[in-house]
């Protein structure tokens, strides 16, 4: 049997949105939406703040740093509310990472 997934991310493990999931503008009602297979997800100002910077390039720690810089916060707490983020995103597999 194997071990269950771990969602949550390492500092240096890169997030990236898989095949078939994107980021759009929502021309109706205006704002993000993140796109998956027969669904649309809104997403508020943090959250595209967030999908923003998620280049598959930008590691978790990365992406922190630029969001706690750009937003004058404290690290510790925007790596926590990414982390949160990020979990439910992979937890539904609309987000993955690499190493």
């Amino acid at each position: 049997m194997s071990a269950p997934m771990r969602l949550e991310l390492a500092p240096a493990e890169r997030p990236f949105l898989p095949r078939g999931v994107r980021m759009a503008r929502d021309r109706v009602r205006g704002g993000a939406v993140l796109l998956a297979l027969e669904k649309a997800i809104a997403l508020d100002a943090i959250g595209e703040a967030i999908l923003s910077r998620v280049t598959g390039e930008a590691t978790f720690a990365e992406i922190v740093a630029d969001l706690a810089a750009t937003y004058d916060a404290p690290e510790g707490r925007i790596a926590e509310d990414v982390q949160r983020f990020f979990v439910g995103l992979r937890a539904r597999r609309y987000l993955e990472v690499r190493s």
